[in-house]
């Protein structure tokens, strides 16, 4: 079975974060990290390519689009700065993933998560290895920083719609258990909890 037909057809999953707001979902931020990108020597791709698919898995629209080079000071101070000023639920960051010598984004959010969350990542390398062998090359990773979730996902446009096609239905879940939105007297289910629209 090819796993991008298991996310066709579902119900949009939702997250009980920021719903003391009438229509208003987790607030989500994308970073592009590419030297090439940030200099204006090619186009950003992988940036469109993570809000379309937000939105179209979950419903949610991405508030802050933004593009800094492979570096790693930029980086981190990007995401302290999202996460501790701005409090964004859900940051992604696209590219910079790989094994190259400019590929920094994993240095970068390890230096400013507090929690790591390895299942995430684990999870898309998992699938993508049905796709591709280089899949395994991923040093992507994904942490908590306050009450934000930060996510690295690889530069490629194709691939980034594959993994958020394996993430979306656990986001939600996720986010609410970050925000404390989550009632800690439930028992989990092994089943996402998907709202029909």
């Amino acid at each position: 079975m090819d796993y991008m037909d298991l996310g066709k057809n579902l119900p949009k999953p939702q997250s009980k974060v920021n719903k003391s707001e009438p229509d208003k979902y987790p607030t989500v931020a994308v970073l592009t990290i590419s030297d090439r990108s940030a200099h204006g020597l090619r186009k950003d791709l992988s940036g469109p390519a993570v809000v379309q698919s937000i939105h179209k898995l979950t419903g949610w629209n991405c508030t802050k689009i933004e593009i800094v080079s492979d570096d790693t000071t930029e980086i981190s101070a990007k995401l302290c700065g999202w996460a501790d000023e701005d409090k964004f639920n859900l940051i992604i960051t696209t590219g910079g993933t790989g094994m190259s010598i400019r590929d920094v984004t994993p240095e970068a959010t390890l230096a400013v998560i507090e929690r790591e969350a390895p299942g995430i990542m684990e999870a898309v390398r998992a699938a993508s290895l049905l796709i591709t062998p280089y899949a395994m090359l991923s040093r992507a990773v994904a942490g908590i920083r306050g009450r934000s979730l930060i996510i690295n996902l690889p530069g490629n446009p194709k691939a980034v719609n594959e993994a958020l096609t394996v993430l979306a239905a656990a986001l939600p879940h996720a986010l609410d258990l970050i925000s404390d939105q989550h009632n800690s007297s439930q028992q989990h289910s092994r089943k996402p909890d998907i709202d029909p629209e």
